[in-house]
């Protein structure tokens, strides 16, 4: 009996592992477009319903479909109606490969094993590379599913396993909860359905049985996005997945009382032991979906209620969408460590305000408020940092390691710039008003023009972060031409002023190039946010601004013997 265990155990863990390889494989390939598809397929009811269907049968994870919905909810580009839909789509969609796998079709495990392992091992090209990923883990699902069937038949072995099972066919509700609770600890609905497939298919367990435990199944997949959600305490944030776990439960519910009659009718139009706990599977799914598409709107009006939109955290510091639940999905996880890394140019915008009032009005108030507003930047930019370093790297595809390496600039660009504003743009103004120095109408203008086109800029390099358009990328870039033109320009006219010898004008035009050059700063690290890393991806960001040039001997030279280290000319910009 010990060594039945052992063997039935490691096959629900190649089971278990089979799985887990074909979901990170499918994601890889096709996560990021499909949440792409996602948002755009978000505008109805039925429409949503399909998408979640279609998405959760690609992706054969109903829990990362969930998680994009509910970032795209979070984001306020999704209402709850819609949100729900996608969520009876994908509890649908993810009992499709449960109904392919009903059949005997094992016999192709080594094929999609070998076949599999040479494209992993081979493929140059990342997508084929984890498309063999995938095969490799749809062979070992079947290979694990013929174990397990190969384990069943004997029944020398299981007799004491079946005897035990039988008992507690008897008491359908402990089925239920022991299958709602094997789901939440092994985080996989389609292993625990095949699982009990293999155990009816072989009589170890009766249908009723098998189908309290498929109901147990179905419950149990939905308690993880609850449990294990956002770290948010607004409680609107779980709507979505309260609400998909009290659907499961209302229909849970309702199939237990009727799970008798349900049952003869299954038996008798389905004789297949393995085909009809499939079908109960997608029949049960499918009925919850029809009932509920029809009460959607009063449904999730319900939920408003129940669970109302809170007040932001009184502490702006911390993190609203870095969701712990999501590092499980990377193209989940860095859409929300972008939506994070909008809070700080959010934070950063009003920063430029303050220091533009303070400059504008003098009011010295308003300095300690907006300094403060860098705690909140190194705060949240410390956050995030965490966050995408705890992403396991071994997930990552060449995309998503450039995409978070794309965030992390943003993010600790974003943050030098707020200290620039903290450590030099503020000090800087705030001298001004305790001299009770007076620009010119002309300087001040300049000013306060070049700070509402670092507004701009910043609100350019934010959309850049999100939109990755090259052509706003140039745009963006360009501006650096603006702003060192406009310090050349206050330069030369404070040199004249020192040249006339007028002391007073010579200190405003000081402060007036010296506020220049930090604005200049600030728009150098908003344009290496953003602009940047898409102009060096597309190959467009040349080395230096040094044009190349024989008669300029290299600096970079071997100190033993003067010559250069490197054949390469320099580059210009």
């Amino acid at each position: 009996m010990s060594l039945t265990l052992l063997d039935l155990a490691g096959s629900v863990a190649l089971l278990l592992w089979g799985t887990h390889m074909v979901q990170s494989g499918i994601q890889r390939v096709f996560g990021a477009g499909l949440r792409t598809l996602l948002g755009r397929a978000l505008h109805g009811r039925f429409c949503a319903f399909l998408a979640g269907l279609g998405i959760t049968a690609i992706l054969q994870s109903s829990t990362a479909t969930g998680l994009m919905t509910a970032g795209l909810v979070a984001a306020g580009l999704v209402e709850t109606v819609p949100a729900l839909a996608v969520m009876l789509g994908a509890n649908v969609g993810t009992t499709l490969i449960v109904q392919a796998l009903s059949f005997d079709v094992s016999a192709a495990s080594p094929a999609l094993i070998l076949v599999g392992v040479l494209m992993f091992r081979k493929a140059a090209n990342t997508r084929t590379h984890d498309l063999g990923r995938t095969l490799i883990g749809l062979g070992l699902m079947l290979l694990a599913l013929h174990q397990l069937l190969r384990l069943m038949m004997d029944q020398d072995d299981v007799s004491i396993l079946s005897t035990q099972l039988h008992a507690a066919s008897s008491a359908p509700l402990l089925n239920v909860l022991v299958a709602a609770g094997l789901t939440w600890a092994t985080h996989s609905s389609v292993a625990v359905v095949l699982f009990i497939m293999s155990l009816c298919a072989q009589n170890v367990v009766p249908p009723d049985a098998a189908f309290a435990l498929v109901l147990g199944a179905n419950l149990g997949t939905a308690i993880n996005p609850v449990l294990e959600g956002t770290q948010s305490t607004d409680p609107a944030a779980k709507r979505l997945a309260i609400g998909n776990l009290l659907s499961r439960a209302t229909g849970v519910v309702i199939a237990m009382a009727a799970l008798d009659p349900i049952g003869r009718a299954m038996v008798t139009i389905e004789p297949d032991n393995a085909r009809v706990v499939a079908d109960f599977h997608t029949l049960f799914n499918l009925i919850v979906a029809g009932l509920f598409m029809l009460v959607l709107s009063p449904y999730a009006a319900l939920l408003a209620r129940l669970l109302p939109q809170q007040e932001r955290s009184a502490d702006p510091g911390q993190p609203l969408y870095l969701d712990p639940m999501s590092r499980q999905f990377p193209v989940v996880a860095l859409a929300n460590a972008a939506r994070e890394a909008l809070r700080l140019a959010d934070v950063l915008g009003d920063m430029l305000a303050g220091a533009r009032a303070v400059l504008s009005n003098g009011d010295r108030r308003l300095v300690t408020e907006t300094r403060q507003r860098d705690d909140i930047l190194d705060s949240l930019n410390a956050a995030i940092k965490t966050y995408l370093t705890s992403l396991d790297p071994e997930q990552l595809t060449d995309d998503d390691r450039q995409r978070l390496n794309e965030i992390l600039t943003f993010v600790v660009n974003i943050e030098q710039a707020g200290d620039v504003v903290d450590l030099n743009l503020l000090p800087h103004a705030t001298k001004r008003v305790k001299r009770r120095l007076a620009f010119s109408k002309e300087g001040e203008a300049e000013l306060l023009d070049m700070l509402d086109r670092l507004t701009v800029n910043l609100r350019t390099a934010a959309s850049l972060l999100m939109t990755q358009d090259a052509r706003i990328a140039r745009t963006l870039a360009d501006e650096k031409v603006t702003f060192r033109a406009a310090e050349s320009a206050a330069t030369a006219a404070h040199f004249e002023r020192l040249r006339s010898g007028r002391l007073d004008t010579a200190q405003t035009s000081a402060m007036h190039l010296d506020l220049l050059c930090d604005m200049k700063l600030i728009n150098s690290h908003i344009v290496a946010a953003a602009a940047y890393p898409i102009l060096e991806r597309d190959g467009v960001l040349l080395v230096s601004r040094i044009a190349a040039n024989d008669s300029y001997p290299s600096l970079d030279k071997d100190l033993s013997t003067g010559e250069s280290s490197s054949r390469l000319p320099l580059q210009s910009r």
